[in-house]
């Protein structure tokens, strides 16, 4: 258990920070600290934060400058705080992220092996009621199991901010974000895809270092996020990037095919024809069903997907 430093950027957060603050700064840890970068100074997340900090000595804070312009305000932030930071090990997580219990630093500290440089964690949307909110969890439980699949397969691609670990040197190495100063994201996923390698990444997935993001109620925000990623894909390296185009391509091809067979069959009237797209189609439904209901369990999702699982699977 090495000490290390927790950040967090935040933006119009004080209430998000108000409430998942604490579930950080209570971590069973023996050493650690919680560094808050604030986009832009506000009143509100400044009494916040100060407050904390008088219950929490662990816990420091400061502002994004009203005129840092020209840059994108979460690298700077982030570069701010790990300048900041006091400690090899680095943590990161969003305001809007809890922790799923006290153990979440103790197993993501577990994989801080003397080869180790990077660390991936899995983080899922908390279950609430809603097609959006059911929308939104399945495609990041979707998404998860595609990057942490890669990596656990020893092809690492990229990592999620939301809880991701990487040691303070291989930034300075890798001389931050200067890559990529003009994009206004990749301060997670390019990072990680420059660096990533099968030799210094591990993945966690153990329940208990999970982190569960508070729901999204407007589509609007949780697709200008998903677009914002999209921008930043077309710059991996690695395979990757072309397998799960090809995936998608075939995914797509699959329907279209069953769909057609059973057309086929029924205006046909070759029965067996349709029956057995239809076999095919109820397969590959129920072996992912199977896979996917089980991978949300064990992170600890809550969600069962079945009559929506179609439908997602097309749109995904």
């Amino acid at each position: 258990n090495p000490p290390l430093s927790v950040i967090i950027v935040a933006k119009d957060a004080a209430h998000e920070l108000q409430e998942n603050l604490p579930f950080i700064l209570e971590q069973d840890y023996p050493e650690f600290e919680v560094i808050v970068i604030y986009d832009r100074p506000a009143d509100d997340c400044d009494n916040t934060l100060k407050l904390l900090e008088d219950k929490y000595p662990n816990l420091y804070h400061t502002f994004i400058p009203d005129s840092a312009r020209y840059i994108s305000h979460k690298k700077l932030g982030i570069t701010m705080g790990i300048k900041a930071s006091r400690h090899e090990w680095l943590v990161f997580t969003e305001p809007d992220c809890r922790p799923q219990s006290n153990q979440w630093l103790k197993q993501m500290a577990r994989n801080f092996t003397p080869q180790t440089q990077i660390v991936l964690g899995y983080s899922g949307y908390d279950r609430t009621k809603g097609w959006l909110h059911k929308r939104t969890a399945f495609d990041t439980l979707f998404q998860s199991l595609r990057y942490l699949g890669f990596a656990l397969a020893g092809k690492p691609y990229i990592g999620i901010g939301r809880n991701l670990a990487y040691r303070k040197e291989l930034f300075f190495q890798q001389k931050g974000f200067s890559k990529y100063l003009n994009l206004q994201r990749g301060e997670d996923d390019l990072f990680i895809n420059e660096l990533a390698t099968s030799s210094n990444t591990r993945v966690e997935t153990d329940f208990n270092a999970t982190t569960r993001i508070q729901p999204v109620y407007r589509y609007k925000d949780w697709k200008e996020e998903k677009v914002s990623y999209m921008a930043t894909a077309r710059f991996y390296h690695g395979i990757q990037r072309y397998l799960l185009g090809f995936e998608t391509f075939s995914r797509l091809l699959f329907y279209a095919a069953c769909i057609a067979g059973i057309i086929f069959g029924i205006l046909n009237f070759h029965w067996l024809v349709a029956g057995i797209a239809f076999l095919i189609w109820l397969l590959r439904f129920t072996i992912q069903a199977v896979v996917i209901n089980r991978t949300a369990k064990e992170m600890g999702g809550g969600r069962k997907y079945y009559f929506s699982l179609p439908v997602f699977d097309l749109i995904d």
